[in-house]
């Protein structure tokens, strides 16, 4: 088994809290890592129909069994078994004593807020190139990356993405979409997906996916928090400071996962990456996705941005830490130029940013200074969050 960088934070929060979380996408490997890091806790999984029965019809007598050192699998089956943990913790106040993993985060939040101060909350994304070089597994060839994705299922079985990709997001519609009664449409549903796809890296424009995909944009919001909270999507936000520019305040859509996003634009090997029209934007999510990953899986949860103002000027990623922003900017090129800095400089120029926390990420291997700047081989994106304050 592959290890996951976010193990030692989780077991140093059982230290802390009497309940942790660990909250994903499914096939993130929550599970597998719950199991093999709390091996003496017993196993419960609420996908079983008898024991989802059992806690839903009488919560209290299910309670009495297993009230110590369990994991709960799949919590979103059952929610509000959360509300009932409460008097337990309370009156228990046992570290680690409740493990929870659940897929469906717009299921969960509400009954995870009953046991605020009482539970660590992690994400568990699928693997991080980081986590990957750790093995034999790293692809080193950047497209082949790219498109594979980092699902651990397709590791650790050797399934070909394409294969898992489209079992995925079959099982996703089949499984998950259902339990939402708003969403009756189940092929309108993947047409829309597909077309998020096509805008991700985009300024969002609900009006304009409204109109391609023959919905309303009432319901183009309901289905964009629906990919969102289970962990499809995510909204990278304008960075607030404004520095006296007029600012667009759109949010950009991006897929946590870029297998995902490659078998959605129908990308099937490196040579369509390599020449596809959407190669710089792929690129910019593999980027923001695997720093999201270091952040996550290192418990630093830095809020992460975007920059641009009304003259078009923009960065790619404002890592927020406080005083001194990181600003980093990415490029699909190999071969770099210098004409890649321009942004920064701007940014430089307008916000007396230390020029240490200003980087370019592209897709060659060098690493090395210009004009004072950081530029990184993709292979070091971990960098940017390594930066003193």
């Amino acid at each position: 088994m592959i290890k996951r960088q976010i193990s030692n934070t989780l077991l140093e929060n059982a230290k802390s809290f009497p309940a942790v979380a660990i909250l994903g996408p499914r096939q993130s490997g929550k599970t597998t890592l719950a199991k093999e890091l709390f091996s003496k806790h017993k196993y419960v999984s609420f996908e079983n129909q008898d024991i989802r029965e059992w806690a839903n019809s009488d919560p209290r007598d299910f309670l009495e069994k297993y009230n110590s050192r369990v994991i709960f699998d799949e919590i979103q089956k059952c929610p509000h078994i959360l509300s009932y943990l409460q008097q337990i913790i309370d009156e228990r106040n046992l570290e680690g004593d409740f493990i929870i993993t659940g897929s469906q985060n717009y299921l969960l939040m509400e009954s995870v807020q009953s046991l605020a101060g009482r539970i660590g909350i992690h994400y568990l994304l699928p693997f991080s190139a980081v986590e990957l070089k750790t093995t034999g597994k790293f692809n080193t060839n950047l497209e082949k990356l790219v498109i594979t994705g980092g699902y651990p299922r397709i590791y650790n079985k050797g399934i070909k993405p394409e294969t898992f990709y489209r079992s995925y997001l079959n099982t996703y519609i089949e499984r998950d979409i259902r339990l939402l009664k708003n969403i009756s449409n189940y092929d309108n549903f993947v047409k829309f997906i597909g077309m998020i796809a096509g805008r991700s890296g985009q300024i969002l424009n609900l009006q304009s996916i409204s109109e391609d995909c023959g919905i309303s944009a009432i319901t183009v919001k309901e289905w964009l928090n629906v990919l969102e909270t289970s962990f499809i999507i995510f909204r990278l936000r304008t960075f607030h400071k404004n520095y006296n520019k007029r600012l667009i305040k759109s949010p950009k859509i991006f897929f946590y996962d870029t297998g995902l996003l490659c078998y959605l634009l129908n990308i099937r090997n490196a040579e369509q990456y390599a020449t596809h029209y959407y190669r710089g934007r792929i690129f910019e999510n593999f980027v923001i996705s695997e720093i999201i990953k270091y952040n996550y899986n290192c418990d630093l949860h830095f809020p992460v941005y975007y920059w641009r103002d009304n003259h078009r000027k923009e960065i790619d990623l404002i890592i927020d830490k406080g005083s001194n922003p990181i600003a980093v900017e990415i490029k699909a090129a190999k071969t770099f130029s210098r004409e890649f800095l321009d942004g920064l400089k701007y940014w430089g120029a307008i916000t007396g940013a230390d020029p240490q926390n200003l980087f370019l990420v592209y897709a060659g291997d060098n690493i090395m200074k210009r004009d004072g700047i950081n530029v990184l081989s993709w292979e070091q994106i971990e960098t940017t969050l390594k930066t003193k304050d």
